[in-house]
């Protein structure tokens, strides 16, 4: 009689099992594909080349931003930011971050495109990364990621209320702004919000007005005043991206039909690693089967460039070989779904 009762309830708890993970009728269920091998392997070579490249402060090319984009590709992949093969490089990563934020100010590297990446990082790194990391030596310069991402927030949050646009540009305390820094700085601030750090409706709302004031009716993007739309695909894609993270629908506009029928153009842009990374995530966020077409043909390409090193450059003249590797690593890096602010 027991074991009746018994096979009864676990039958019953498998039938609550089945009907929590079964879909209702009319819902749609995307389960992850498995990353290619050679994907992997093109990851794996790009991102040992990365750790080759840091600095003994822990920064990259001394820059904030790429040193924030460098820490990103090696979260890219799922390694263990704490005891994986990457935790040493991403520990003395983040402690170079945190040493050079301002401690009144919050700003984090020379500029506000240095910020933006590095708030972004910050994020990505909050609730991941263990936040004990400094050691006895360097307790002056100690402050938690989560502190640290705060007082980012903070000093972006403070230069958009005195920019008379509501938006950003090279310097804090900028007058004019312009639609590149704009969506990085408002990148950095939906991944602070996705992480769970208060930000003001008011900043993502003037944010986000700015770069509709921005966009024409054909889905081009102004770089800064008030016309001359010109054409560039990684300005599109930047506020179709913070469009689409935000949560502001793009089923049937001109911004979404001008991203998705031009993306194969990303690889002939005047500023390739910059454009791919963009065209990824707005893709990736936009039509799923367009962003798997562009996604295998951006590795193949990927694989083909990548040297006998594991870096991976296109254009000699622009930034340095860790940031064209990271940019370029971070544009396949939804072959793994990890960073929490490009989730869908």
């Amino acid at each position: 009689m027991m074991g009746r009762q018994r096979i009864n309830r676990i039958a019953a708890a498998l039938a609550l099992l089945i009907s929590v993970l079964t879909p209702s009728f009319g819902q749609e269920v995307r389960t992850g594909a498995p990353v290619p091998p050679a994907h992997r392997r093109l990851h794996a070579r790009g991102a040992d080349f990365i750790v080759g490249q840091q600095a003994d402060g822990g920064s990259w090319e001394s820059s904030a931003g790429v040193s924030g984009i460098c820490i990103m590709a090696l979260l890219a992949s799922g390694e263990d930011p704490n005891h994986g093969k990457y935790a040493d490089s991403i520990r003395r990563g983040l402690r170079s971050l945190i040493a050079q934020q301002s401690r009144s100010s919050g700003q984090i590297g020379s500029g506000m495109y240095e910020h933006g990446f590095a708030m972004l990082c910050l994020a990505d790194c909050f609730g991941a990364v263990d936040e004990r990391l400094f050691e006895d030596k360097d307790l002056e310069l100690e402050r938690s990621i989560g502190d640290a991402l705060r007082l980012a927030v903070r000093c972006a949050v403070t230069s958009q209320k005195q920019n008379p646009f509501k938006a950003w540009r090279y310097s804090p305390s900028s007058s004019d702004a312009d639609s590149s820094v704009t969506g990085g700085i408002l990148m950095g601030l939906l991944g602070a919000r996705n992480a769970g750090v208060p930000v003001p409706d008011e900043s993502i709302e003037s944010a986000l007005g700015y770069l509709e004031t921005m966009t024409s009716e054909s889905g081009t993007v102004s770089y800064s005043g008030t016309g001359g739309y010109g054409d560039s695909l990684a300005r599109s894609s930047i506020v179709a991206l913070c469009r689409s993270v935000a949560k502001r629908p793009l089923a049937d506009d001109a911004l979404r039909s001008y991203v998705i029928s031009r993306s194969v153009e990303s690889t002939r842009s005047a500023h390739p690693c910059y454009s791919r990374y963009y065209v990824s995530q707005a893709l990736f966020q936009l039509d799923h089967a367009a962003w798997r077409a562009w996604s295998a043909k951006n590795t193949n390409d990927l694989i083909l460039r990548q040297g006998e090193d594991g870096r991976i450059v296109i254009a000699a003249s622009f930034q340095g070989p860790a940031y064209q590797t990271a940019m370029l690593l971070l544009s396949g890096a939804l072959e793994y779904t990890l960073l929490p602010v490009y989730e869908r």
